[in-house]
């Protein structure tokens, strides 16, 4: 990664990426804290079910969408400034979102949470790039990033539950006050500054063109699976796509582009990147649906239903943290394709369940997490490590949008096909009042929110067409694992296990010169 002979971190090098961890954790915990807190702040802020889903995903789809820019901009103002800077919003937007009173209020935050977590993300990977030079330890620090991010995302549900059933759904929110807090104190002391001396001024006109791309595909994909094509869909597509293909014939026309598209000539890191969007898919989704399934099928409690997503979280801290060991030994290529190949038997298990299947669905929970764990690491020290110091910031920036994009769709895609089979299976009982009808038929928390309004059987019914929605979902996630998996097999089964050597195809060499400590 660095220019001669590289040098091996010591204590403070070590301690900074404790510090790292924590709003790596706090970020992973914000993707899915929400997913067994939403029955609860549903009952309070009654928001209808695309307004559910924009709860959901605005965090996500507001990352992916800034995770570009920001990356650049680190290299430009500084990764530890830009990382300060980030914190201080985060922390400060999350007391707003805590306190929302109106399901807009909440969107709003989410959105703006998404921004500033766009400020982290790429500023604790690229740091970590700077900070450990040696490549053993660069792939071990960055397999307890990877670590931190996938424990934050298994033991949201746990978190949100716990928080939920002790106070109520705002306090998952208030976690990351003390996090910034720290952060912010201890920073300067112990994370080295960052910038790219060649880097160049920010393109305003690339920043407008990369958001104009990602929001407005984002927002096709979620408006053809809640409402099927349609005028606006078209729109947006055309609109999308258009701004893609300016936003990459301008990067390759700037002397300091807001994305290097030489980074694609790299097959491994296209490929890694590949296997993060899609399996980050599918794990998104599943994630929504099963602490969905655990609630509103299972009947178990907002606490308990986070103590069953225990092992599952266990499951994936194993896989992330034993992946990269592994991998010293066989090619990472061989360790995620292996790891994705078990996590078939978890997309299985959902595929096959049915309303009384509380153990199954956490058992292929578990399974399905394990392929999370592996492919966060592996596939994140891929992207980074084939590239060079100059240019992790806007690698992390990469490998962090995909990930974040792909759970983002995940949540719409199989979240919405999930409520068009529910809304397509179901009908409302005779003689039900207009109003609890139409919550009846709009989906499954709709229609428990009827409460004693109707019968055992039509409850029944509405838990069956949820799990039908399921079925498919895990049917249609499971297919994209299979074909995720054989593309990790047929193209990084080459990468030589961590540090034994470079990888065949990289590192892609820098146009400019070192960046300083500065």
């Amino acid at each position: 990664m660095s220019q001669g002979e590289p040098v091996r971190a010591g204590w403070r090098e070590w301690s900074g990426l404790g510090l790292l961890a924590l709003p790596t954790l706090v970020l992973g915990l914000d993707v899915t804290a929400l997913y067994l807190v939403l029955p609860s702040l549903s009952a309070d802020l009654r928001p209808n079910a695309a307004e559910a889903l924009w709860i959901m995903d605005a965090y996500g789809f507001f990352i992916a969408g800034f995770l570009l820019t920001m990356g650049t901009l680190g290299d430009r103002i500084g990764r530890r400034r830009l990382l300060m800077i980030g914190m201080a919003a985060f922390g400060a937007v999350s007391v707003l979102a805590a306190f929302a009173p109106t399901t807009t209020w909440l969107i709003v935050a989410r959105a703006l949470l998404g921004v500033a977590g766009a400020t982290l993300m790429p500023s604790t990977l690229s740091l970590i790039s700077t900070m450990f030079t040696d490549v053993r330890q660069r792939a071990v620090a960055i397999g307890v990033w990877a670590t931190m991010f996938g424990l934050g995302m298994a033991a949201g549900p746990v978190v949100g539950g716990l928080l939920v059933g002790s106070f109520w759904w705002g306090a998952a929110f208030l976690l990351a006050v003390p996090v910034a807090v720290l952060v912010l104190a201890v920073a300067p002391v112990l994370l080295p500054e960052f910038r790219a001396r060649a880097a160049g001024r920010l393109d305003l006109l690339s920043v407008g063109l990369s958001l104009a791309a990602v929001l407005a595909i984002v927002y096709a994909i979620k408006h053809i699976a809640e409402h099927g094509p349609d005028l606006r869909v078209l729109v947006a597509v055309l609109l999308g796509g258009g701004s893609a293909v300016v936003f990459v014939r301008r990067q390759l026309l700037l002397d300091a582009p807001l994305l290097d598209m030489k980074l694609f000539t790299n097959r491994a890191f296209v490929a890694a990147l590949s296997v993060l969007l899609i399996g980050l898919v599918g794990v998104g989704g599943v994630m929504l649906l099963v602490t969905q399934y655990l609630q509103l099928v299972g009947g178990l409690s907002p606490t308990t239903a986070g103590m069953w997503t225990g092992i599952p979280a266990l499951a994936m801290l194993l896989a992330a943290i034993g992946a990269p060991l592994l991998a010293r030994r066989v090619s990472p290529g061989i360790v995620m394709f292996a790891t994705l190949v078990l996590s078939l038997v978890g997309y299985a298990l959902l595929a096959l369940a049915d309303t009384d299947s509380k153990l199954s669905v956490a058992a292929g929970f578990a399974f399905v997490y394990l392929g999370l764990g592996a492919i966060a690491a592996l596939g994140t020290d891929i992207v980074v490590g084939a590239v060079s110091a100059e240019k992790s910031g806007s690698a992390a920036a990469l490998s962090e949008t995909v990930q974040e994009l792909g759970v983002a769709v995940g949540v719409a895609l199989l979240g919405s096909l999930t409520t068009a089979i529910y809304r397509t299976t179901i009908e409302a009982p005779p003689g039900l009042p207009t109003a609890a009808a139409e919550a009846y038929t709009d989906s499954l928390p709709g229609a428990l929110s009827a409460g004693n309004q109707l019968t055992a059987a039509a409850v029944e019914h509405a838990r069956v067409a949820f799990v039908s929605g399921l079925n498919a979902s895990a049917v249609i996630a499971g297919i994209a694992i299979a074909a995720v998996s054989l593309l990790s097999f047929t193209t990084l089964r080459h990468i030589r296990p961590l540090g034994s050597a470079a990888p065949d195809s990289g590192p892609i060499p820098s146009s400019h010169g070192r960046g300083d400590g500065r």
